[in-house]
């Protein structure tokens, strides 16, 4: 029978993360649900991204998990920058956002996960696990949604935008909902279904939606 010593548990490997989320309620349940894992320890929390590249410089952790809207700036940027600055730490992206471009954004700037925050609890200490060991990490619908994007983008028919616009288009939405969505002008999201319309040689939304279906982009 084994006597205790005393001595504190250490933790064996232990994955450092920052978490930086500017909803103080957020950012503790997600600290609390690393902090329960026993192969992770949060090391510091941001609210804005200054002190997100402050932390990642000065504590270098394995890990940062990053909402993907913080204020004072661009956190795509930030990864870029990090990626730059701070190639050692891996990144996940904590969002709302479900339309796959942002996920794609994220993707291509640096990041090594994209979790969905309804999903976190299922999803975000798989996701950090795999960043650490450099591997790419979605949540499932995401990922599905994803793979239909790729799958489009690689045809050549339209860019990454007008991809976007043409699943939102198909799943019902109005230019002015879209333009919220993407954070973009009602013209501007007019201007891309016109030329949606022309590049495919489509004239109606019902032959927008099959092509949508065609290709996967109405994956649940």
């Amino acid at each position: 029978m084994s006597v205790p010593t005393g001595e504190p548990v250490t933790r064996e490997a232990t994955i450092t993360v920052v978490v930086a989320d500017d909803h103080a309620l957020m950012r503790r349940n997600l600290r609390m649900l690393l902090e329960a894992e026993q192969d992770m320890h949060v090391t510091a929390e941001a609210d804005h991204l200054a002190l997100v590249e402050q932390h990642v410089r000065g504590h270098r952790p394995d890990v940062l998990v990053l909402d993907l809207t913080m204020p004072s700036g661009s956190s795509l940027e930030t990864i870029v920058n990090l990626r730059n600055h701070s190639p050692e730490t891996r990144i996940v992206v904590v969002s709302v956002e479900d339309t796959p471009g942002f996920a794609q954004r994220a993707l291509a700037a640096g990041a090594n996960g994209y979790v969905l925050k309804d999903l976190a609890v299922e999803d975000l200490p798989a996701a950090v696990r795999a960043a650490a060991r450099g591997e790419e990490y979605l949540s499932g619908p995401i990922a599905s949604r994803l793979a239909a994007l790729r799958h489009t983008l690689a045809r050549g028919e339209l860019s990454l935008r007008e991809t976007e616009v043409l699943r939102l288009i198909a799943l019902g939405h109005t230019s002015v909902e879209i333009a919220s969505q993407l954070g973009l002008s009602p013209r501007t999201i007019e201007t891309h279904r016109a030329r949606i319309h022309r590049k495919l040689n489509l004239r109606t939304r019902a032959e927008l939606v099959r092509y949508a279906l065609r290709c996967g982009l109405l994956t649940a």
